[in-house]
């Protein structure tokens, strides 16, 4: 790892393929999301990338989609990277019954739905995203499946407006 002077998306633009890649990867977990977003560099500007980046999204297969979900934990679960603890931060510290029914749904919704509950946590509040699921649960399968998507979508764009935030950040060789 070294340290960079982030200067946004100038920085961006002048990673190696490979830290692309895995810079991009942090944001969503989809190889192909990655490869291909990485591939069209450089962007213009902010937007270009952003725009770029979720009509990828829309054109991800069904089994992209699910490598994608498999680097979002459950919400209310112990989050496993810095972006998820940071969008799930209005769990922390929540009614204990809030939590376990989070938990009980969680299991249901996946049963049902084959994958992750994901929504864009963002620091909401643990009842706020209970209430959403407990909506979400009873949609059907390919309504959840296209509601899930542009729940990625928002979440592949918060991580990328901060990813082009300057600062001091640190990249793989």
């Amino acid at each position: 790892m070294r340290r960079v002077d982030w200067r946004g998306l100038p920085s961006f633009n002048e990673l190696t393929e490979r830290q692309a890649i895995s810079t991009l990867y942090e944001c969503c977990s989809s190889s192909i999301w990655a490869l291909r977003v990485s591939g069209a560099r450089p962007f213009s500007d902010d937007e270009a990338l952003l725009s770029y980046a979720d009509l990828i999204l829309a054109e991800l297969t069904e089994d992209d989609l699910d490598e994608a979900l498999s680097g979002h934990p459950r919400i209310g679960d112990r989050a496993d990277n810095a972006s998820s603890q940071r969008e799930q931060s209005g769990v922390a510290g929540a009614d204990p019954g809030v939590l376990a029914e989070l938990r009980e749904l969680n299991r249901a919704y996946d049963e049902r739905f084959g994958h992750v509950y994901l929504v864009f946590a963002n620091g909401r509040p643990a009842d706020e995203l209970l209430a959403i699921l407990k909506e979400r649960i009873r949609n059907d399968p390919e309504t959840e499946r296209r509601v899930m998507r542009m729940e990625l979508g928002k979440i592949n764009r918060s991580r990328l407006e901060r990813m082009l935030t300057p600062a001091v950040k640190y990249v793989d060789d």
